[in-house]
C-alpha cells in the first residue's frame, strides 16, 4: 500500500517507563502533590531534566486484598489501562517535560476492566487541571 502515511502508536510499557528507583519513589512521596479519584490516590511529581518519559507506578494494600493474587490483578489491570491511554498525558503536558507517577488503589473490591479504564482517563484529566494550577 503506496502512499499510505499511517502514524502508529507504540502501546509499550518498557522497564525505563516504571517507577522503580527508591529514591525516586521517596521524592515523590515526600515533595510530590495528590488527590483522591475513587477508586485511586494519586501522586504526582514533576520530574527533573534528565528523565525522558513519564514514569509510572501502582501499590495495592495489603489491608484491603489479603490474597497476593487479587493484589496482582489490580495491579496487572490497572496497568494495562495506562500503557493503553499513557498517550494522553503526552497531549496534555508540555513537549519535554515528564512525570513521575503513583497510583494507589483505595477501593474495597476488585472492579472489572471497564470501570478501572474510565477513572484512570478520567483521572488523567484531573491530573491536568491539577498541573494547569
Amino acid at each position: 500500500m503506496e502512499g499510505t502515511n499511517h502514524t502508529y502508536r507504540k502501546y509499550s510499557f518498557p522497564k525505563r517507563e516504571r517507577l522503580s528507583s527508591k529514591k525516586l519513589i521517596d521524592a515523590l512521596f515526600t515533595k510530590g502533590a495528590s488527590f483522591y479519584f475513587y477508586p485511586f490516590s494519586v501522586r504526582f511529581l514533576l520530574a527533573d531534566e534528565n528523565t525522558t518519559c513519564h514514569q509510572f507506578m501502582v501499590s495495592v494494600s495489603k489491608r484491603n486484598f489479603k490474597r497476593a493474587v487479587d493484589r496482582n490483578r489490580i495491579k496487572r489491570l490497572i496497568r494495562e489501562s495506562y500503557r493503553l491511554h499513557k498517550h494522553l498525558l503526552d497531549e496534555h503536558l508540555p513537549q519535554g517535560k515528564f512525570l513521575l507517577i503513583a497510583y494507589i488503589y483505595t477501593g474495597k473490591e476488585i472492579h472489572p476492566y471497564d470501570f478501572i479504564e474510565s477513572k484512570l482517563v478520567d483521572s488523567f484529566r484531573r491530573l491536568k487541571s491539577k498541573m494547569d494550577q
